[in-house]
């Protein structure tokens, strides 16, 4: 449970991280308009979580890479 409680934290930070990186000029500007602007999106109203999820794939098989190298090391 304490794992899976951490793995959520690091999809909500870079959920975060990700929507203020790629539209930081929106966010400062307009935030409502950008919840409201997901509707008429052309990526589609899921664009932000497949995105992230996507991208917590990539650095979640990163950092198993990581721990397995480790193991074989020591």
């Amino acid at each position: 449970m304490v794992r899976l409680k951490r793995e959520m934290v690091i999809f909500a930070i870079l959920f975060l991280f990700l929507s203020i990186a790629m539209h930081f000029s929106a966010w400062v500007d307009h935030p409502l308009a950008q919840f409201e602007g997901l509707k008429s999106s052309p990526l589609g109203i899921w664009h932000p979580l497949l995105i992230t999820f996507l991208v917590y794939i990539v650095i979640f098989l990163l950092r198993l890479l990581v721990q397995l190298i480790k193991k074989m090391i020591h």
